[in-house]
């Protein structure tokens, strides 16, 4: 009897070992599986949303394979039940313990924005609507309310905000970001105040940045900037009008077609710096670190006078005769080109 029942025992135990084998090996089978996506994707884990829960919405989108074995993970394998809400980049080739030491570890996806150098507030706005997982806080909000969230003096924010790229993770707002480009400009412009040159024709900060954007539009050629500067700075100087066309076309807003005609050089704005003396009221557009640089450093220069060589950069001038000869020159070499 006592040997019947020693062998009943050890058959139990056999088959228990058995079940729990082949019980471990689907659970790894399981957890090993590659996830179904070709290319990146985006996932999120909601605050509170349970282990069972985030399998349960692999599975509802397809990255894995449905299965009654995924109840048993949590028992199995604790040490990958502890995922942390965020949303996480799904690549290519993981499999699901990869992804769930992705949620684990909390290593959340980085979004970007990129605001270009010369664009302006319009732009941003646009940029901001369309970017990916932003959170909407200034929508119907009017440029000087925002201008007033972020703590700034002006109503206009043009030239207040650095342009470059921004890095976030899902949940950042629009503001969260505009109050980043704000400090960075403040950073930056700060620290060029404090280096730049002296007796130039620049009483504040601001009017740096109003100048800085006017660089900023007229070059994208690096080693130009400090040459331009000096023109302005030299005008500005002799008390001549600076005559800058990205002026006029800032100052015609919605009416700017694309061509600058002579009766918009003769029309006021505020903007229009044929008709007005000195620098606009505002920046006109987002100046780069580099521009702002320039504004506050300039070439030591004679130059009074510039124009596009037509070849991608400009020719300088210090008389009014040379800059007609190098305006005559360009416009052959706009006809040679059609």
């Amino acid at each position: 009897m006592i040997k019947k029942i020693t062998f009943f025992l050890a058959l139990v135990a056999l088959i228990a070992a058995a079940g729990y084998i082949y019980i471990t090996k689907q659970v790894e089978q399981y957890i090993t599986q590659p996830l179904q996506i070709e290319q990146e994707q985006i996932f999120t884990i909601k605050p509170g949303t349970s282990f069972s829960r985030v399998l349960a919405d692999l599975t509802e989108e397809q990255y894995i394979a449905q299965s009654d074995i995924a109840k048993l993970v949590r028992r199995l394998h604790p040490e990958l039940t502890q995922l942390k809400a965020g949303t996480y980049l799904l690549e290519p080739g993981l499999n699901l313990t990869q992804a769930l030491e992705v949620f684990k570890q909390g290593k959340e996806h980085q979004f970007s924005i990129t605001f270009v150098e010369g664009s302006t507030f319009k732009e941003w706005r646009e940029a901001l609507v369309n970017a990916s997982h932003l959170e909407h806080e200034i929508s119907g909000l009017s440029e000087a309310e925002i201008a007033k969230l972020l703590g700034i003096e002006h109503e206009k924010l043009e030239g207040l905000l650095l342009a470059e790229t921004y890095h976030y993770t899902f949940g950042t707002s629009d503001l969260d970001i505009l109050k980043r480009a704000a400090q960075k400009l403040q950073q930056v412009l700060d620290q060029q105040w404090q280096t730049r040159q002296d007796k130039l024709p620049l009483k504040t900060p601001y009017e740096a940045l109003i100048l800085a954007s006017i660089i900023e539009k007229e070059t994208a050629v690096e080693e130009e900037r400090e040459r331009v500067a000096s023109v302005f700075v030299n005008r500005l100087n002799k008390r001549m009008r600076l005559q800058t066309d990205p002026t006029v076309i800032y100052g015609m807003g919605d009416k700017y077609d694309g061509n600058i005609r002579k009766k918009d050089l003769r029309t006021p704005t505020p903007y229009n710096t044929y008709v007005i003396s000195g620098l606009p009221p505002t920046p006109i557009a987002m100046p780069g670190e580099a521009s702002i640089a320039a504004a506050l450093n300039p070439e030591a220069s004679n130059y009074l006078y510039f124009v596009a060589s037509g070849k991608g950069g400009h020719v300088f001038s210090k008389t009014l005769n040379e800059h007609n000869r190098a305006v005559r020159a360009y416009l052959k070499q706009l006809r040679s080109n059609q």
